[in-house]
């Protein structure tokens, strides 16, 4: 046990902070530990510094470690003045204040220009529209900021041992903040074909210059602990998942949980100036075309209910259905939708007649319809060239059989559900061992279940025919 080399990834999400330790040469998870974070919309960022080091000590610490990564949520936006001191908390990914702001700084310049120039048309999870909400609404707190990072840069830089002068080993040395390409890839002012920021872009969100993280390269060691220890670049968690799953180009990754996601490794970047593909970064080097909805495994936690809070009575009801529900369409839009964006939207069920009106069916419908929004956003990620070989059903929403069966219906072509796993930890371990060693291992995540399925054209047809009637022109 002593000669083993271990690395450890970390994965400091919305909900939780949990640490993964593993073996370089097996790429055997040998310990793990995990810490619960505070709820909320905005959060101070000492309580993911407290989560980490906690989860840390629940993983039997970093003593034997060689190297860390740390993959983050994105887009929460921390700023840091002069002395390195957190000014306010940090807004994340799902505050939607900064609606307004987006719209205002895609109205100043235009959705082609920031396609163009990031990859990416602003939404209010990004990092510059909380900028410009600041700026608008704490102008007080916007003239201190002489820093902005985001959640996964800080922790690094925290773990280096920089932070507050005063109550830091090392200080707020400014100049030591980095990132990589994936998570400076979500804030809307970089530039990932140049690897530039668009200072033009942050500086007009926050009214004035700050310091930026320079940006690291996939493998890049960003520092060394006063014990030795190796930091990596780390990343932000969407490309930390598909750099855990070992997805290459031609890979598209469905990820079922509170909200669904879509997004494939590729060799060349998109710009999307309708806004429904971010182009963001992947950990390797590559891009990473995303996809976002908003209804995912909530809304088949809900529809469970009807069915005694029983998802595998549910999911068994809706394989005793036909394809395509008998002509019964879920819209699930329940909460509003960002892919399409219908912020104000809310979910129906079209096309109901006294036979196809019964629990079977709307048990099928509901995952259909959630499954059929997340094909939207792949087919816009085909439709910008982006090549798809191979699907990979990831999240707690896809477990479940039935889940697996409708996908093959509604997707086509070759599926696979990878064993579940935490891989955004485990896309930091690679990280490390990569930066570590200098070479990157080829841990593959085991396929629990492969599917050769067959599109139900008509099922989407019918989808795509009943969101157009209650919302003419949207799937343009």
């Amino acid at each position: 046990m002593s000669n083993q080399l271990l690395v450890a990834g970390v994965d400091s999400s919305t909900q939780s902070c949990k640490v993964l330790i593993r073996d370089v040469a097996t790429g055997r998870i040998v310990r793990q530990g995990s810490a619960k974070h505070r709820g909320g919309t905005e959060v101070d960022p000492e309580h993911w510094w407290v989560a980490l080091n906690e989860a840390i000590e629940a993983a039997g610490g970093l003593a034997d470690v060689a190297a860390i990564s740390v993959g983050g949520q994105q887009h929460g936006m921390v700023v840091l003045d002069s002395e390195g001191r957190v000014i306010r908390d940090a807004l994340l990914w799902n505050d939607t204040r900064s609606a307004t702001s987006a719209n205002d700084l895609t109205a100043e310049f235009g959705a082609d220009f920031f396609a163009e120039n990031t990859g990416s048309v602003p939404v209010a999870s990004f990092t510059i529209t909380k900028l410009r909400w600041l700026r608008d609404n704490e102008p007080e707190n916007a003239a201190k900021v002489a820093a902005v990072a985001l959640p996964h840069d800080w922790l690094s830089w925290r773990l280096l041992g920089f932070g507050p002068n005063g109550e830091s080993e090392l200080g707020a040395d400014f100049e030591a903040l980095a990132t990589d390409r994936s998570d400076a890839s979500g804030t809307g002012y970089f530039n990932s074909r140049t690897n530039h920021y668009e200072v033009e872009l942050f500086e007009a969100a926050l009214g004035k210059a700050a310091k930026l993280p320079k940006v690291l390269g996939a493998s890049e060691i960003y520092g060394k602990t006063k014990s030795g220890l190796v930091v990596a670049a780390g990343g932000g968690d969407n490309a930390m998942a598909a750099f855990g799953l070992g997805a290459s180009a031609g890979d598209a990754i469905v990820s079922i949980g509170t909200s669904g996601t879509v997004f494939s490794v590729s060799d060349t970047s998109t710009n999307d100036a309708t806004g429904s593909i971010a182009g963001f970064s992947d950990c390797s080097g590559r891009f990473l075309p995303i996809t976002v909805t908003l209804n995912a495994a909530k809304l088949l936690a809900n529809a469970a209910s009807l069915f005694g809070d029983d998802f595998d009575a549910m999911g068994q009801a809706s394989l005793r259905a036909n394809s395509g529900s008998d002509g019964l369409v879920t819209i699930p839009f329940f909460e509003g939708e960002r892919t399409p964006n219908l912020p104000n939207a809310r979910g129906s069920l079209h096309g109901v007649n006294l036979a196809n009106f019964n629990r079977d069916n709307i048990a099928r419908s509901t995952i259909e319809g959630m499954l059929c929004g997340l094909e939207f956003g792949l087919s816009k990620l085909k439709a910008l060239g982006v090549p798809v070989s191979r699907i990979k059903l990831i999240g707690g929403g896809a477990q479940n059989p039935a889940v697996q069966q409708i996908a093959a219906k509604v997707f086509g072509g070759k599926i696979e559900v990878p064993e579940i796993s935490e891989y955004v930890a485990q896309g930091a371990t690679r990280q490390a061992a990569w930066a570590l060693t200098g070479t990157l291992p080829d841990w593959q995540a085991k396929v629990e279940v492969s599917i050769d399925g067959t599109q139900d054209s008509q099922l989407i047809a019918n989808y795509r025919a009943a969101v157009e009637h209650e919302f003419p022109g949207v799937l343009n």
